[in-house]
């Protein structure tokens, strides 16, 4: 299993996970961080593709980096553990969590991803572009001489349909993020059994709000804050009032 970079620090009783989200790294969640090690032991972690951990040996999906996180967890013994997850990172603690009851403790979730978007008639329309010229380029590239042409093609569908998050990354990350955003969540959420507090920017664009709201009623034991202006990383535009909130939930002095 591949290896991640992490740092663990900070003293205590209660273990703190700490989940960053998709093109971020451990440095996201450094403010974090810094002030919860005065309580409690950190462990941050960069995944595969992120910060300063290499791309995945292959294509994965979520429970690929699910397992990677379990295993690097084992290994460190901070299991079981309380975590802070957001955006990406909340989707692979919700699998974990759904899958392994007793891996952690308690899930804060902020921004958390992992309910499929419901597609206006804008998407349906990118998406149907974008599979036409998909479709051509792996018509031309079975023949030979224009297998060039046709990789310019499929970059060109690419920069001109795909999100910013997809046109950043790489050909081989790009089918890693395909199938991440592909896989829907939502059967998994009545099987988390810890308690769960879900924190969220009222004016997040990237996981709306309602996502929150629908956590809210599928988990069994879950409780929903707003944070009004609050966009996708609201946890850090208003870290102060996230912090106090997690200590409170955390039980931390």
């Amino acid at each position: 299993m591949q290896q991640m970079y992490h740092e663990l620090k900070g003293t205590g009783e209660k273990r703190i996970l700490l989940l960053h989200g998709w093109g971020c790294s451990s440095a996201t969640m450094s403010p974090l961080a810094r002030d919860l090690q005065r309580s409690a032991q950190v462990l941050s972690v960069d995944f595969p593709g992120h910060g300063r951990t290499p791309n995945p040996p292959e294509v994965w999906g979520v429970p690929e980096y699910a397992e990677a996180l379990k295993a690097l967890l084992t290994e460190l013994s901070f299991t079981p553990c309380a975590v802070i997850a957001h955006s990406f990172g909340a989707r692979v603690a919700i699998y974990l969590a759904s899958e392994y009851s007793g891996l952690f403790t308690q899930l804060l979730l902020t921004g958390a991803a992992g309910i499929r978007p419901k597609q206006s008639n804008e998407a349906k329309a990118r998406q149907s572009g974008y599979q036409r010229m998909k479709q051509l380029a792996g018509t031309m590239r079975k023949v030979g001489f224009l297998k060039p042409a046709a990789d310019r093609l499929q970059e060109a569908a690419v920069q001109k349909y795909g999100s910013a998050d997809y046109k950043a990354l790489s050909p081989e990350m790009r089918q890693t993020f395909s199938r991440i955003v592909n896989l829907d969540l939502t059967d998994r959420l009545g099987r988390i059994q810890q308690p769960t507090l879900l924190i969220w920017g009222e004016k997040d664009d990237a996981t709306p709000l309602w996502m929150g709201q629908q956590m809210e009623k599928d988990i069994p034991d879950a409780g929903l804050v707003v944070f009004e202006r609050g966009s996708h990383f609201a946890f850090l535009e208003q870290s102060a009032r996230f912090l106090l909130i997690a200590r409170n939930f955390f039980h931390l002095g």
